[in-house]
C-alpha cells in the first residue's frame, strides 16, 4: 500500500514547527541590516543592481535553506566521494577560468554579469567531507587523536589549502579553512598535544614562508596593522584603506551621524564600502549601538550553532555545527578586526551583512545545515524509528 503523502499545509506546518526558525530569524535580521548598508553605501554608484544581487541571493540562500533543512545530512555524507571529486575539480577549474577579483587574486568565475567564487562554496562541502572523515577516523581502532589519523587530516587540510593558493593566491579564504580545521579538530576531541605541536611546526616554519613564499605586498598587508608609520609613512599607501575605515567608525559616536549622511561612506571615501568594509558604514551612520547591534545578532547565530551541535549527541553533527560555527566565527573576526585595524586587510566578508552572493548563499547554506541536525533524531529516538 503506498503512503499518503501530508497535504502542503501540514508539511509547511511541521517544516516551521522543527526547523530551527529561531536561527533563520537571526541571520535574516542580519541580512536585512546588510540590504540597508548597501543602499546606502552603493547609491552614488552608476548601478543600482548591488540590491538587486544581493535581494535575489538572499532568496536563494533561503530555498537552500528549506532544502537542506529537509534533507538528512547523513544522506550527503555517504556520497563523500562525490564530494571530494566536486571540492578538487571547482577548485583546480581556477587555472583555466579563473579572473581576479577586486582583491586582484585569480578567486572567481564569471559568466556575463555574474561572478561566483568557488571557495565559499567549497568551505560548506569541505566541512560535511571532513566531518566525514573524522566521524570514520573516531570510530576506527586507532581513534582521532592516534598519528596516522592526525597525518591524514593534515595531508586533507593542507591539500586544500595548497591548491586555494596555488590556483588563486586568495590567503584570506584559504585561513578560513584553516580555523574550521583547527576548531572541528577541537571539538571532535583530538588531544591538546597536538595542537601544541601544531603552534610550534607553525612558528618553525613562520621564518621560511616569511622568507620564502610571501610577496613584499602581502607582509606589507601582514605589517601594517601592527607597524603602520614604518610600512607606510604617509598613510596614503597601503594603510590608506584602514585609516578611513576607522575614521569613519570614529565619526559615527554612539549613535551615528544618520542613515545615508556618512561622511566616509557617501564621499567614496572608504574603499569596498559594500563588502569588506561595510562593517565601518554601520559604525558611521548607526554608531555605536548599530555595531553593537550587528555583533550580538553574528555571537547568537554562532553560539547557536555550538548549541545546537551539542544538544545532537552525534559525533559527526557535533563536528559539523562547531565547522560552521568556525566559518562565521572566523569571518566575523577578522572583518570585524580588519576595519578596526587591528587584524590586516584580507579581503573577507562579513557574513549576511556584506554584499556578494556567494558569500550569502554559502552562509544560509550552513546554517540550513545545522537546522537539518536539529531536525533529525538523535542515536536513541533514531533507532526507535
Amino acid at each position: 500500500m503506498k503512503a499518503k503523502l501530508k497535504p502542503v499545509y501540514i508539511a509547511v506546518r511541521d517544516f516551521f514547527k522543527t526547523a530551527d526558525m529561531f536561527l533563520l530569524t537571526v541571520c535574516l535580521l542580519l541580512a536585512a541590516i546588510g540590504m540597508v548598508l548597501i543602499y546606502s553605501s552603493t547609491r552614488s554608484y552608476e548601478t543600482n543592481s548591488y540590491i538587486y544581487v544581493q535581494l535575489t541571493s538572499i532568496i536563494i540562500g533561503i530555498v537552500l535553506f528549506v532544502i537542506l533543512s529537509v534533507i538528512d545530512i547523513d544522506i550527503i555524507t555517504q556520497k563523500w566521494p562525490i564530494l571530494l571529486a566536486f571540492n578538487i575539480l571547482i577548485i583546480a577549474a581556477l587555472f583555466i577560468w579563473g579572473v581576479e577579483g577586486d582583491t586582484g587574486n585569480r578567486s572567481w568565475f564569471r559568466f556575463g554579469g555574474i561572478g561566483i567564487q568557488p571557495t565559499e562554496l567549497v568551505k560548506i562541502t569541505f566541512t560535511l567531507l571532513f566531518a566525514k572523515q573524522m566521524s570514520f577516523l573516531h570510530n576506527s581502532n586507532r581513534g582521532i587523536s592516534s598519528p596516522i589519523s592526525m597525518v591524514q587530516l593534515l595531508i586533507h587540510l593542507l591539500f586544500m589549502f595548497g591548491l586555494i593558493i596555488i590556483t588563486s593566491a586568495d590567503l584570506g579564504s584559504a585561513l578560513i579553512f584553516i580555523a574550521i580545521f583547527a576548531v572541528m579538530c577541537f571539538a571532535g576531541g583530538v588531544r591538546i598535544i597536538w595542537f601544541l605541536i601544531g603552534i610550534g611546526a607553525v612558528a618553525a616554519l613562520a621564518p621560511l614562508a616569511w622568507n620564502s613564499f610571501l610577496s613584499d605586498y602581502q607582509k606589507a598587508r601582514i605589517m601594517a596593522p601592527y607597524f603602520p608609520e614604518t610600512v607606510d609613512p604617509t598613510g596614503l599607501g597601503i594603510t590608506w584603506q584602514v585609516n578611513h575605515s576607522k575614521i569613519a567608525l570614529a565619526s559615527g559616536g554612539f549613535w551615528g551621524q544618520g542613515f545615508m549622511n556618512g561622511t566616509q561612506s557617501q564621499s567614496d571615501a572608504l574603499f569596498a564600502k559594500h563588502t569588506d568594509f561595510i562593517f565601518s558604514v554601520a559604525g558611521e551612520e548607526f554608531g555605536a549601538i548599530g555595531c553593537i547591534v550587528i555583533i550580538i545578532l553574528l555571537l547568537t547565530a554562532i553560539i547557536r550553532c555550538i548549541y545546537i551541535g551539542l544538544k545532537s549527541n552525534n559525533y559527526m553533527n557535533t563536528v559539523i555545527c562547531c565547522g560552521m560555527a568556525a566559518m562565521l566565527g572566523f569571518q566575523t573576526f577578522e572583518n570585524i578586526g580588519m576595519c578596526l585595524g587591528l587584524t590586516p586587510v584580507i579581503g573577507l566578508t562579513i557574513p549576511f551583512v556584506s554584499y556578494g552572493g556567494s558569500s550569502i548563499i554559502s552562509c544560509f547554506a550552513a546554517i540550513g545545515i545545522v537546522s537539518g541536525i536539529r531536525i533529525r533524531p538523535n542515536p536513541i529516538r533514531r533507532y526507535r524509528y
